[in-house]
């Protein structure tokens, strides 16, 4: 055991599923192009590149709005084989810095390299070693965080999208969390950042100055991660052996909802937002049941799941109304979700079933 800090680096493959159909199509890289499902029925991106970003285009976007919003958009069908293909030279490739690679997704993990001695046991020029074997060999970009904890490293790798490197030494992160606006910590959503902007709360540093308990307080569990990260802080270990078990989405109202029918609104929106999210974590195959979880205006949570429900719209309405029946309070947060089936002895912890959309 040693007390020196961490070296962990966070890589993200940049418009990951885009990114291969344009080297393999060279036609599509200065056109605006996405990746996801038929404009019929529900379908949705799964990812876009950059030229479609310029039109506010975004995964989990359903298909059909994104041609309104760019009529010249092309749209290519979900290939998952080739996807998993490429994710998984992209961990062989990780596997000659590290074993200790937890993956978040097909293109997104974090290495932990603290005990690696390649180049003196520079993370940067390991994160740097890494980059440039993904281009040559896979030619595609990634883009690298570089800290002594998760969530810094993981902030740092969206530093500079796309093929950007981003460095955070020891001795810079208190500062640079001090600096980061509140809306870029991960699980800060778009209406916990407006809830906390309307308080003055925009950047870590005002966070600073409310104590552990006021934020608890203000967000439950998460007000108490929420304390941590502003100080810079996470001492969660890099995990080769996570398996994820769950996929889920919530958004929290601006305002409290009335219990009854008004909650079912946002169920079309949050349902495209997991499907889009099961695709991109590559577990489609494993997804068991479905679940919803409903918090009431006195913070109070419940959950509802049963085994034989689907990714099926009325699945998801009944559940709702079901856990409604609970308590007949307003709601200030709803969330659906799937729970997953363990994963096969052997299956290779990438491999990914079906796509959700024709």
């Amino acid at each position: 055991m040693h007390n020196d800090p961490r070296k962990i680096i966070h890589i993200d493959a940049d418009c990951f599923y885009a990114a291969i159909e344009m080297r393999d199509n060279p036609a599509l890289r200065d056109v605006p192009f996405a990746v996801g499902g038929s404009s019929t029925g529900r379908g949705v991106l799964t990812t876009c590149n950059y030229p479609a970003r310029a039109y506010g285009i975004r995964s989990a976007m359903p298909t059909s709005h994104a041609l309104r919003l760019c009529p010249d958009l092309q749209v290519g069908p979900v290939n998952m084989e080739k996807y998993r293909a490429v994710s998984k030279e992209m961990h062989k490739i990780f596997s000659r810095y590290t074993s200790l690679i937890e993956p978040l997704s097909l293109d997104e993990a974090y290495l932990d390299v603290t005990d690696n001695h390649q180049f003196d046991g520079s993370a940067t020029r390991i994160a740097e070693a890494i980059r440039a074997d993904i281009a040559r060999e896979l030619d595609i970009t990634v883009s690298a965080g570089v800290s002594i904890n998760k969530f810094i490293a993981k902030v740092a790798s969206d530093w500079d999208k796309p093929d950007g490197l981003t460095v955070v030494s020891p001795e810079a992160v208190d500062e640079f969390s001090a600096a980061l606006a509140v809306k870029h910590i991960p699980g800060v959503g778009r209406v916990t950042a407006s809830k906390l902007q309307a308080m003055g709360l925009n950047t870590c540093a005002d966070l600073r100055q409310l104590e552990q308990i006021k934020l608890a307080q203000l967000l439950g569990k998460f007000g108490l991660t929420l304390y941590e990260r502003a100080h810079g802080r996470d001492d969660r270990p890099v995990n080769p052996e996570r398996e994820r078990k769950s996929v889920s989405v919530e958004t929290t109202f601006t305002t409290d909802v009335a219990n009854g029918d008004d909650c079912l609104a946002p169920i079309p929106k949050l349902l495209d937002e997991l499907e889009a999210r099961i695709l991109r974590a590559g577990v489609a195959e494993r997804v068991q049941k479905a679940f919803v979880k409903i918090k009431f205006n006195d913070f109070s949570t419940t959950t509802v799941e049963k085994m034989g429900t689907r990714l099926l719209e009325e699945d998801y309405q009944l559940l709702v109304l079901e856990g409604l029946d609970r308590k007949a309070l307003p709601v200030r947060l709803m969330g659906l979700g799937v729970r997953l089936a363990p994963e096969k002895k052997d299956q290779l912890n990438l491999d990914i079933g079906p796509t959700l959309h024709s």
